[in-house]
């Protein structure tokens, strides 16, 4: 593969990743958890069972060997990433701000701990809080544009440790593990603040 065929594939990776975004983002899940007036044992059952389900997912999905295990990682992500946004849409249920949620707040959520740089227009510090704040459409697309180009480089590199299928399913989903972990980390000091004012 020329370096010009590899650079075309990876923009169309990254665009393909974009798209899968704002696809699933445009429609934040909603929940059924109520608010909880001791949100903490609540929420970190949420991300415990969310992580474990995510590292099942994305093991399971590494499993193919060889070329196959290429085409598996697209579809790993958007899996994850769809696991991931019910958490934390159920996370900021027990914070009882889920009605509130929007895709900014999603895509900082989700997208945070491994685009940090992608997002931080996003993100506004006031004091000891974060604000998430709305932006225009044309700015999401470029946001979502940044996350994509940054993950289809992360993805290239996993895509090399599925060529080994057990070691590397099982590496795969230990990630996704940690991943999902990082994402409610991020949703519950976003959410926890935004509760504690709403209560206020």
């Amino acid at each position: 593969m020329t370096q010009n065929a590899m650079t075309v594939s990876r923009d169309d990776a990254g665009n393909f990743i974009a798209d899968a975004i704002l696809g699933f983002v445009g429609s934040v899940p909603g929940s059924t958890e109520p608010h909880a007036e001791r949100p903490t044992t609540r929420v970190r059952s949420i991300s415990r069972t969310a992580a474990t389900k995510a590292a099942m997912t994305a093991g399971g999905l590494a499993l193919p060997p060889g070329p196959l295990a290429w085409l598996t990682i697209i579809p790993e992500l958007i899996a994850v990433w769809k696991l991931q946004a019910q958490m934390v849409a159920d996370i900021a249920g027990v914070y009882g701000v889920e009605a509130h949620v929007t895709r900014e707040q999603m895509i900082y959520c989700l997208f945070r701990h491994t685009a940090a740089q992608a997002v931080r227009d996003l993100a506004v510090r006031v004091g000891e809080r974060v604000l998430v704040q709305q932006v225009s459409v044309g700015a999401l697309q470029t946001v979502a544009q940044h996350i994509g180009v940054h993950l289809t480089r992360a993805a290239i590199g996993k895509g090399v440790s599925r060529w080994l299928p057990i070691v590397g399913a099982v590496g795969v989903g230990a990630y996704a593990y940690y991943d999902t972990r990082q994402v409610a980390r991020t949703a519950i000091e976003l959410f926890e603040k935004v509760g504690a004012d709403d209560a206020v």
